[in-house]
């Protein structure tokens, strides 16, 4: 059985030791922590922040996943998802695109426990989802693939015999991977390409045919799931366009077949290619890496998307390069990943969805190839 409650493990592992996977309700009031991924070619590592009460964070260290990044610059891996937090917030997940691998950590409040690292099953590895139990990793090299796992007693991954489907073509860049909160399907982005590809989730954790959707706007990047189950997709736009991006949200029909809501309501910004829903599925907030700005929307009943009055609600730092996004679980705040400035960007999230800045966190090293954010 694949979609075991990891709450019932605990207990079962818990006869006689102490579990390295500390459950939500173990971390209830407690107040939260950031994690951000170095994509270091000779050791990948992730850096933690606790996160206070009031928003502000302070850097507690770094942990070693056991693999290598790809390096690089800015933006590498040119994806969203690369560490990625489990649906209770117990364990994280993080890609070692250089050397294939994915590995998995015990999240201890701020602190994290290395509990097994395992092969991605193809190569580059760029991006992980996670719902009930189940794991899918997008594989960006070669054909490009995704390949589901199942989630183990203390966190370990095993691979779902014949659960590989290939993405439309080789070299398509795989950038994004998320499951529909019903668990019923699997969304993938494939920015060359420009194309939304959608799987069906079998029960015993394999999945169907690939169903291609090009995309209507130029330029589809990532694409995350509103907790109504509504698709929405951030869009960087022509790439000879002036604050050209934009973001669209769809419904997806039971062939696998998406049908728009709302089709490319701009950004305001340039290199829109991350975003994030709050967690009462009411905004999304979007990354204008080119601009180094945050805009935001409000999601209607029907998943229909409205300009947050100014539509840019944050502002980073000139030459921040903002990449990958983050909200906190309450929804009171959003973090950015400051590729250009080595920093994480701090915001407090209000009623009505403007974003007040709170400061910046962190030492990075400035265009080191950080890639990847998480926050709880």
């Amino acid at each position: 059985m694949l979609r075991v409650t990891r709450g019932l493990l605990l207990t079962i592992v818990g006869i006689g030791t102490v579990s390295p996977i500390l459950s939500a309700a173990q971390r209830a009031g407690q107040p939260g922590a950031v994690f951000v991924q170095t994509n270091a070619v000779d050791h990948n590592q992730i850096v933690a922040f606790e996160r206070a009460g009031d928003g502000t964070l302070t850097n507690i260290g770094e942990f070693n996943t056991g693999g290598r990044g790809s390096g690089g610059v800015n933006d590498p891996l040119e994806s969203q998802g690369s560490l990625t937090l489990s649906q209770d917030r117990s364990l994280l997940f993080a890609v070692n695109a250089g050397s294939g691998t994915i590995s998995t950590f015990s999240v201890q409040h701020a602190n994290l426990i290395l509990l097994g690292r395992v092969p991605s099953g193809g190569s580059q590895p760029v991006a992980v989802a996670e719902h009930n139990n189940l794991v899918f990793v997008l594989n960006s090299g070669g054909a490009g693939s995704v390949v589901g796992f199942s989630v183990g007693l203390g966190g370990q991954l095993t691979k779902i015999e014949n659960s590989t489907q290939f993405l439309s073509a080789n070299a398509t860049g795989g950038a994004s991977i998320a499951i529909s909160p019903d668990g019923q399907f699997l969304a993938v982005t494939e920015r060359l390409a420009n194309n939304i590809d959608i799987f069906h989730i079998h029960s015993n954790g394999t999945l169907s045919p690939i169903a291609i959707n090009p995309s209507p706007g130029a330029g589809a990047f990532s694409v995350t799931f509103a907790p109504d189950g509504k698709a929405i997709v951030s869009e960087t736009g022509l790439a000879t366009a002036t604050n050209g991006s934009a973001v669209s949200s769809y419904s997806i029909l039971p062939n696998g077949t998406l049908s728009a809501i709302s089709q490319s309501i701009a950004t305001l910004g340039d290199a829109n290619c991350w975003n994030v829903v709050t967690p009462d599925g009411t905004k999304v907030y979007v990354s204008n890496a080119g601009s180094g700005t945050i805009s935001g929307f409000a999601i209607a009943s029907n998943g229909a998307l409205t300009p947050l009055p100014g539509t840019v609600v944050g502002t980073n730092p000139t030459g921040a390069t903002n990449l990958d996004i983050a909200i906190s679980a309450d929804g009171k705040f959003l973090y950015s990943l400051n590729s250009g400035t080595g920093t994480v960007g701090s915001f407090a999230i209000h009623q009505n969805g403007t974003l007040t800045k709170i400061g910046e966190a962190g030492d990075l090293s400035i265009f080191a190839g950080f890639n990847g954010i998480a926050a709880y």
